[in-house]
C-alpha cells in the first residue's frame, strides 16, 4: 500500500528519521516537533521555539553524523514539493484505458520474472486507486493463491502513526486486510484467532524482495515518495537489520507508470533517501544496481 506515503509531512519528520536514536533529549523534542507538523494542532510559542531550534540542529546533521548545509536541504525540499505537484497532475490526466493497460503490463512483468518466482518472502504494498498507484492486486493474488507448500511469505504495510513509522505484517488472505481512511487497505494487527501477525522485523528469515511504490523515479535509482518518509525510514531500518543478522540485502523494485519515470538528475535527493535496485515500467524490467543485474542473469 503506497498509501503510507500519503500523510502530510514536513522536513522535520524526514530529517529526524535517523536522529531520534542519537539521544533521549532529541526524541523528546521530536515529539514536540510532531505537534508543529500536525495539521490540526496549534502549538504554543514555547513549542514553536523548541521546534525551530531542533530544525536547525537536525538540518545540520545527516544520517552518518556529517554536516549538511540547511540551506541546501531547504532548496531540495522545495524542489521535491514542486516535482510532486507536476507528477500528481500528470497521473490525474492519464487516460484510464492507458492506465489499465500499463497496470496489466507491469504486473505481468513482475509475476513472470525469474526474480519474483525465485523469491521466498517479500514485502509489497497494497495499491490504492485513490493515490493513483500502479496496481498490485494481481501480484498479491499470485502469492496468496499458491498452494500452502509453495506459497511465499507476504508482508504488507500498516501505518503506525504520523511520524513515518510503519510495520510490515504477514497476511495469508485478502480477508486479512481492513479498510482504513481513503479506502486504503491495511492488515489487522491480529488474525481471526486473535493471534498477533508476524512482523517482518521479528521474522526468523530474511525477505528477498520489496515491491515499492512512489510518485516518481529515474533510471539511476532515485525515488520520490509522497512526502511521508515511511518507506525511506522502514527500508533503512530493515537494511540495518539484515547487516546485523548477516543476511543478504533484499532487492528493492519500484513499480512505475511511464509518466512517472523522470530524466536522470531531476529528482532531488537527500542523505535520507533510499535508492532503488530496479524499476518495472510497461516497457520492461530496468535493472539499476549490481544486485539487480545479477538477478537478471
Amino acid at each position: 500500500m503506497g498509501a503510507i506515503d500519503c500523510y502530510p509531512n514536513s522536513k522535520l519528520k524526514l530529517q529526524s528519521m535517523f536522529l531520534h536514536r542519537k539521544s533521549t533529549n532529541l526524541i523528546s523534542k521530536a515529539k514536540e516537533v510532531a505537534l508543529v507538523a500536525h495539521p490540526h494542532i496549534m502549538p504554543s510559542p514555547t513549542i514553536r521555539s523548541s521546534a525551530a531550534n531542533l530544525t536547525r540542529t537536525m538540518a545540520a546533521i545527516n544520517k552518518d553524523g556529517i554536516g549538511v548545509d540547511p540551506r541546501e536541504l531547504d532548496a531540495i525540499f522545495e524542489q521535491k514539493r514542486s516535482l510532486r505537484s507536476k507528477v500528481r497532475k500528470a497521473l490525474k490526466n492519464m487516460d484510464p484505458i492507458l492506465r489499465s493497460q500499463e497496470d496489466n503490463a507491469i504486473q505481468n512483468i513482475v509475476v513472470e520474472s525469474s526474480w519474483f518466482k525465485a523469491s521466498k518472502s517479500l514485502c509489497a504494498y497494497v495499491s490504492s486507486p485513490a493515490l493513483l498507484e500502479v496496481g498490485t492486486s494481481r501480484i498479491i493474488s499470485e502469492v496468496l493463491s499458491s498452494s500452502a507448500k509453495e506459497r511465499k511469505k507476504l508482508y504488507v504495510p500498516r501505518v503506525e502513526d504520523r511520524n513515518s513509522n510503519m510495520k510490515m505484517l504477514m497476511i495469508s488472505s485478502v480477508k486479512d486486510l481492513i479498510e482504513k481512511s481513503m479506502n486504503i487497505l491495511e492488515p489487522a494487527l491480529v488474525d481471526s484467532d486473535g493471534n498477533q501477525r508476524e512482523d517482518v522485523m521479528q521474522a526468523s528469515d530474511p525477505v528477498d524482495l520489496f515491491i515499492v511504490p512512489g510518485l516518481a523515479f529515474d533510471k539511476s535509482g532515485s525515488r520520490l515518495g509522497r512526502s511521508g518518509g515511511y518507506y525511506d525510514l522502514f527500508l533503512k531500518n530493515y537494511q540495518e537489520l539484515t547487516k546485523k543478522k548477516r543476511w543478504k540485502q533484499p532487492l528493492l523494485v519500484a513499480l512505475s507508470y511511464s509518466v512517472q519515470i523522470i530524466e536522470d538528475g531531476v529528482i532531488p535527493v537527500t542523505p535520507f533517501d533510499i535508492p532503488m535496485d530496479a524499476l518495472v515500467s510497461p516497457a520492461g524490467f530496468i535493472p539499476i544496481s549490481g544486485a539487480a543485474l545479477r538477478r537478471c542473469e
